[in-house]
């Protein structure tokens, strides 16, 4: 591979990047739509996000737990800080009443029915994303993928568009099945992508190294959630990832395949924004899953009580 440059080894962890003006990482120069709309998915009380990723359909049809959308994602609604899904499933299943910010899948192409899925298109128009209010639109990036160059286009174009309309674009790093999942990829694909513009990046987490990813990436990460683990290795890995530098995360088989779900997301928020410890985490989970999984709308702010008072215990 053709290096102009060792990489560098000065990632300065103690020292956060300045944010004069504006909490958010890299944002403070925004324009004002802009920042309005980072603000609508980061809550600005913790500078952290619990995004719900539900787009899966896009290329592998009804996910186990995607079934119908109706009955297993619209009740967690109140309980994320922002939905991540398609636009079809937004006009089709998630109620217009709905007031939580919706960042939509602006990425397609191949099916999981074939072997090479980096040969994607940008598969919606910025025009739409305004219609549908969108907070934010999100696409694939193939660092090192067949397609590679075809996806930073798909990005930048994407980047321009939003610019334009005053939308942030999430850059998404897409790891193909023979790419290794280390640091050193992660901070190239990171870096590369908000180099290129876009104003928060979505990535996996790794055990080693992953503050290394954070620290030399200019905009906020949020943290994909990967496959489906056990909750406390899920709560575990999340709260490994915020306290590594990441802005929160962006969340989907190990919340919606959870055996409670309404329990799982009230989990992971108390991590995300409250720095809950994930052992306590998880008897928050366990606690909430013996009342039945049932907080519905009316009883989020029981839920956030129970959090608030979880952390107090483990303050103790």
């Amino acid at each position: 591979m053709p290096e102009a440059d060792k990489e560098g080894g000065r990632y300065s962890l103690d020292q956060p990047q300045q944010t004069p003006g504006f909490y958010l990482k890299g944002s403070h120069q925004l324009d004002w739509g802009m920042k309005n709309r980072m603000a609508r998915v980061f809550d600005p009380s913790s500078g952290r996000t619990v995004m719900l990723a539900v787009d899966h359909g896009y290329f592998q049809g009804p996910t186990t737990g995607l079934e119908r959308i109706d009955l297993s994602i619209v009740p967690l609604l109140p309980s994320c800080d922002a939905l991540f899904c398609t636009r079809g499933i937004l006009r089709t299943v998630i109620p217009a009443e709905c007031q939580k910010p919706m960042v939509l899948r602006a990425s397609g192409g191949p099916s999981i029915l074939r072997e090479e899925l980096s040969d994607e298109q940008i598969a919606m128009d910025m025009d739409d994303a305004v219609r549908l209010n969108a907070a934010g639109v999100g696409i694939q990036v193939f660092i090192g993928g067949e397609f590679e160059t075809r996806s930073v286009h798909n990005m930048t174009k994407l980047v321009d568009a939003g610019l334009r309309a005053g939308i942030p674009v999430m850059g998404i790093t897409a790891v193909g099945k023979a790419m290794v999942r280390d640091a050193k990829y992660f901070r190239l694909a990171c870096r590369i992508i908000a180099e290129l513009g876009a104003q928060y990046v979505k990535t996996y987490y790794v055990e080693e190294d992953f503050e290394t990813i954070t620290a030399s990436c200019p905009v906020p990460i949020v943290m994909a959630g990967g496959k489906k683990l056990p909750e406390l290795d899920a709560l575990t890995m999340a709260y490994n990832a915020v306290q590594q530098g990441a802005s929160g995360v962006d969340m989907g088989r190990n919340i919606f395949q959870s055996d409670a779900p309404q329990a799982m997301i009230a989990a992971v928020g108390a991590v995300v924004h409250k720095n809950m410890k994930p052992k306590d985490a998880y008897d928050l989970f366990n606690s909430l899953k013996a009342r039945g999984d049932s907080l519905q709308p009316r009883d989020e702010r029981a839920g956030a009580a129970a959090a608030v008072r979880f952390a107090e215990r483990s303050r103790a």
